[in-house]
C-alpha cells in the first residue's frame, strides 16, 4: 500500500467512524485531512503529522502495541 493509499484508507475509516458517531472531534481532523483542489490537505499541518505517523509506523514503533499512549 502506498502513503497516498494509507492516508485515503485512514480518511475513510476516519469518514464512517463520524457517520456512527458524529463527533465533533472527528469531523475536525477529517476536515483537516480534506484535499484541495491541488491535493494538499485543508490543513498544511496534517502532512507533517501524516509522514511522521507512517515512518513511526514503518519503523515498528506501533507494531503489536496498538494501544494508547
Amino acid at each position: 500500500m502506498t502513503e497516498d493509499q494509507a492516508y485515503s484508507a485512514m480518511f475513510i475509516f476516519l469518514e464512517e467512524a463520524w457517520k456512527r458517531t458524529r463527533s465533533d472531534g472527528l469531523a475536525m481532523i477529517l476536515g483537516d485531512m480534506s484535499l484541495l483542489e491541488d491535493g494538499t490537505p485543508a490543513d498544511p499541518a496534517v502532512v507533517e503529522d501524516w509522514k511522521s505517523a507512517v515512518s513511526r509506523a514503518l519503523g515498528g514503533e506501533s507494531a503489536g502495541r496498538l494501544t494508547l499512549s
